[in-house]
This record gives structure tokens, C-alpha cells and sequence, in this order.
């Protein structure tokens, strides 16, 4: 009697964005989670140049260690290449001491990459040429989440409610009239990045530039947002089990303490203080899970995100941003508002996996 053979899953992280430690703790928590009996983890890292390359599957390399960031290198690992061929699944090995060889084909990839050529529908759209499942969303929904612009866009086409705010293409300033429309004070960010960097709040006109030029050097589209006062309050979607509707997690809650804002320290470093299920009358919640639904459809998404408000003292509610790859970490919001709501993080995972592979490839 054969015993079945395990489902080959190879596990993409690291990547050329800001977020690239972050996506190197997501995935070391992802290899941690992964049932031995049913799945065969290929860990494959990006450096920051874009290399890829075989890495180690330790989870304990990928963690956070006090200050110190985990990173994936050249010596991280052999090279490997993943074609861009429908008709083979291969990964292709080059070790510099017993030459080119390939690995058995995967299954499906689970790109746990945050940011720009990652979650921005870049790998979405080679692993579409490669006709290989990969968790999350496709193509368009991915460059659409992470380009804050056009999330507010087709937000508001949904009838979703975001704050006031103003684009800035490359070379271009915040007009006065803005300046009026916008008060202070307001954040400054890129457009197309995550985990909060190069965001600048700014409470002085005076400090408007700087705080553009730091957005600028990650991305040239600037987004200025007014701010709102109101509570942080998170949800999470997972795609429908065998093609259903959208599910929304319990709702979880930001709370900042000494923190100005939730910047980058304050999520990974330093900590930040939550309530998972978050204190809110019981139908102000469930209006805030039927707006992560519905940004959910608007733009298309698939698999799984984090969808993020702001909720006013009088009950208003506005989106914030949605995440097509939210933060995996152990403490990422994403996996314990899950949690809460009875579905451990290995569960979690697995059903990412299934829903994958049932969806697969192409149009739908």
C-alpha cells in the first residue's frame, strides 16, 4: 500500500519591499503551522535584489530577535529559479557545487510577501503564466488593495465611506485649497507600501515637504489623508469554503497607549495593547463586517484580507486600507481575530492552502 503523497507547498518570502522582514516572520509562522502529515513546505526566499533562492525551513531563523530583523541573502541558500512554463511545476536548483537540478514540481505557492513585488499582483501574475494555485488575491485585486488610491476609488463606487484626502503624483505639491479642505493634522504616506513605512504625521504645514520627500523615497505617488479621530478597529476575511460567500472574523481593536500612532515600531517592536472581540455596540460591529465584505467584493479579492477602519466617537465609520497578504506574525491581528473566533492559526492555514488549490488558476 502507497502512502499519499504530501501536498508540495512552497512558501515565498523576504522580497524587494520595506516589508521584507516582516514577510520573513509571516513566513516562518506559516512553516510553523504547517501539518507535517499533509504538507511538504519548500521554503523559497527573496533578497532584497530579488534573488531567489532555497532557504532554510527553521521558523526559529525567521522570528523577530530583539531589535535584530530577520533577512533572507545570497547565503541564504542555492539559487532556484521558478519558470514561467503552464506545463511544468518545477523548481529549478543551481548549486555551485553539484550544478543545475530540479526539485518535484509544487502544488501551490503561498506568497507571504507584503508590499510592493509581492502583494502588489506581480508574483500574482507570473504564477498565472506558471498555471500554479497560489494563496490570495489575483492579479487586479492585488494591485488594486495595495494602490491606496484606487482602494478609496472603488470604495467609494461601493458606497463605503473614506476620510478626505488628496493624491500627489510624482512632482507634484499639496495645493492650498487642499490645505484648507485636508486641516491638520494629516498623515503623509506612500501610496503603494504597508506596515507604516514611510508615514509622516504632520501637524505643521511647515513639515509638509519633508514628509513628502520621506514618502517619495518609497513610492513617488504620495497619498495626503486628514486625520481622523476615532478607535483603530481591524476585521478579517477569509474566501468562502467550497466557492460561498465571504466570511468576516470577530472584530479586533487598536489600542495605541503612549503611542502618537500605529507606526512600524509600535506594530512589531514595541507592541501595541488590542482587545479582540473589540467593545462596540453589537450593530455598529456588525455594520463594520458587512463594510470588510463589501471592500472584500469591491475590488475583487480572494483568499483572505484585513480589512481596516476608523470609527468615530458618534458611530461613523471609515475604511482605512485593506490587506490582500495581512501580517502573519504571531502577533498579527489577522491570525488571532481568527483565533477568537474559534479557528486556529494551523486551521487557518490550511484552509488558505485548500481554497488555492480548489480556485486555481485563470479566469473565474
Amino acid at each position: 500500500m502507497t502512502t499519499p503523497r504530501k501536498t508540495r507547498v512552497a512558501i515565498v518570502f523576504g522580497g524587494r519591499s520595506t516589508e521584507h522582514a516582516i514577510s520573513c516572520v509571516s513566513a516562518g509562522a506559516i512553516l510553523g503551522a504547517l501539518d507535517p502529515d499533509q504538507y511538504e513546505a519548500v521554503p523559497v526566499g527573496i533578497t532584497r535584489e530579488g534573488r531567489w533562492v532555497l532557504a532554510g525551513g527553521d521558523p526559529s531563523q525567521l522570528a523577530i530577535a530583539g531589535s535584530r530583523l530577520p533577512e533572507i541573502t545570497a547565503d541564504s541558500g542555492n539559487s532556484v529559479v521558478l519558470a514561467a512554463d503552464p506545463t511544468t511545476t518545477e523548481l529549478i536548483v543551481r548549486d555551485p557545487a553539484a550544478g543545475v537540478s530540479e526539485l518535484a514540481g509544487v502544488d501551490v505557492v503561498f506568497p507571504v510577501l507584503h508590499g510592493a513585488y509581492g502583494e502588489d499582483g506581480t508574483i500574482q501574475g507570473m504564477l498565472e503564466m506558471a498555471g500554479i494555485p497560489y494563496v490570495g488575491a489575483n492579479v487586479f485585486a492585488s494591485a488594486a488593495a495595495m494602490d491606496k488610491e484606487f482602494t478609496k476609488k472603488l470604495a467609494v463606487a461601493e458606497g463605503i465611506p473614506v476620510g478626505p484626502y488628496a493624491v500627489l503624483r510624482a512632482g507634484a505639491s499639496l495645493a492650498e485649497s487642499d490645505k484648507e479642505r485636508l486641516g491638520l493634522p494629516v498623515f503623509v504616506k506612500p501610496s503603494r507600501a504597508g506596515s507604516s513605512t514611510g508615514i509622516t504625521k504632520v501637524s505643521d504645514w511647515a513639515d509638509l515637504d519633508a514628509a513628502i520627500a520621506t514618502a517619495r523615497e518609497i513610492d513617488p505617488k504620495v497619498l495626503v489623508e486628514a486625520a481622523i479621530v476615532g478607535r483603530e478597529i481591524e476585521c478579517g476575511v477569509l474566501e468562502g469554503e467550497a466557492g460561498g460567500a465571504p466570511e468576516a472574523s470577530v472584530l479586533a481593536e487598536i489600542h495605541m497607549d503612549d503611542a502618537d500612532w500605529y507606526d512600524f515600531a509600535t506594530k512589531y517592536i514595541v507592541g501595541s495593547r488590542y482587545t479582540i472581540p473589540a467593545d462596540l455596540p453589537p450593530a455598529l460591529a456588525k455594520q463594520v463586517q458587512e463594510y470588510a465584505l463589501r471592500t472584500f467584493t469591491a475590488l475583487d479579492c480572494a483568499g483572505l484580507a484585513r480589512v481596516d477602519f476608523f470609527v468615530t466617537a458618534d458611530g461613523e465609520i471609515f475604511l482605512n486600507e485593506i490587506n490582500t497578504m495581512p501580517g502573519m506574525t504571531p502577533t498579527s491581528m489577522f491570525p488571532q481575530m481568527w483565533a477568537a473566533a474559534g479557528l486556529e492559526y494551523p486551521k487557518v492555514v490550511d484552509r488558505l492552502i485548500r481554497t488555492a488549490i480548489r480556485r486555481g488558476t485563470g479566469l473565474h
